[in-house]
């Protein structure tokens, strides 16, 4: 507004002098300099008169030239408070209308990114709970038309899809809160060696009967480090979980801890079957599956958010057939 104000001032001004100069012209031009050099009271009030009136037609040409700008700019404003975000204005008419065509244009296209991006999370988390809700639903028919023997076995299959279930939904709330910027950190100053062991420890079980080896190498004398330890712990965790389902029997994974800077970097490496160079920039978006993923798609998404929610970074490095290594530094 500022830069408007300043740009219309100086408009006015040129224009001041523009007409005072273009008059003075005409006049000596008709022999009539003496009006101009030595002005009395009727020069003076004349003189003003043929300024005012050509400020006037100057002022009525810019009017002219700024009321197709701004009419568009209202009719598009008006599709957008409508809900369509498609509506864009061109770029016309004097320097400050262009520039808040363009600044409409910009915040029109984010409103449309961002719709489009609900609208898709929407029917992503309607697709994720209709199929464990089809599965407990079509067991739990089973077991009442008498398809399935009521047994522990057949109730112990429905406990696990409803905490499958429950699983997504806690992903999909955490998911939430790391998006919108709600997530609350509890930092404290924290051995992320002795962190790390924990969760490998808490997936011996797993790897074992995947027949998987999981190892941990951490460098000594690292630092305390000042994060949440139950935020970071999911990160190592989701990391990890995914590095097992990926991972064919016979295969190891290792948990490596390192110096970065006034911070750690942790890195996970897997022997498995890799990802393709097209989905590798693909595996942190939300509900992204590969191939053989039988996850929700959630784990990777939630460990990027994390990290950046305590300043730092994570990527993914992979070579099909060969594996794959997720880094991640705080």
């Amino acid at each position: 507004m500022r830069r408007f104000a300043f740009l219309f001032g100086a408009f006015l001004v040129l224009n001041v002098i523009g007409a005072s100069t273009l008059i003075s012209f005409v006049l000596r031009g008709r022999g009539l300099g003496a009006i101009v050099d030595h002005p009395g009271p009727a020069a003076v009030s004349a003189l003003g008169a043929m300024l005012l009136l050509f400020l006037l037609s100057v002022f009525a040409v810019s009017l002219k030239g700024l009321g197709r700008p701004l009419g568009d700019l209202v009719t598009a404003s008006g599709r957008v408070a409508d809900g369509d975000y498609s509506a864009r204005v061109p770029a016309q008419g004097p320097p400050p209308v262009r520039m808040v065509a363009s600044a409409f244009n910009t915040m029109a296209e984010k409103l449309e990114r961002q719709d489009r991006q609900r609208r898709e999370l929407m029917a992503d988390i309607a697709h994720e709970l209709r199929t464990p809700l089809s599965v407990i639903q079509g067991r739990l028919e089973g077991l009442v038309d008498g398809v399935y023997p009521r047994d522990d076995a057949q109730l112990g299959q429905v406990i696990e899809d409803t905490r499958m279930l429950a699983r997504l939904v806690d992903d999909l709330r955490l998911l939430a809160h790391t998006e919108s910027g709600m997530l609350s950190l509890q930092k404290e100053p924290t051995d992320a060696a002795i962190l790390a062991q924990d969760v490998v420890n808490s997936f011996a079980g797993e790897a074992k009967t995947r027949s998987v080896s999981v190892s941990l190498d951490a460098a000594a004398d690292l630092p305390l480090v000042d994060i949440d330890p139950l935020r970071i712990r999911e990160v190592i965790a989701n990391v990890l979980a995914n590095a097992l389902r990926h991972t064919p029997a016979g295969g190891s994974i290792s948990v490596t801890l390192t110096h970065s800077g006034s911070g750690i970097s942790v890195t996970i490496a897997d022997s498995g079957t890799g990802i393709a160079q097209e989905d590798l920039p693909k595996v942190f978006d939300r509900f992204y599956k590969g191939r053989s993923s039988s996850g929700s798609g959630l784990g990777l998404t939630i460990a990027r958010n994390l990290v950046r929610a305590h300043g730092g970074e994570i990527r993914a490095e992979s070579q099909p057939g060969r594996g794959t290594s997720i880094t991640f530094t705080v």
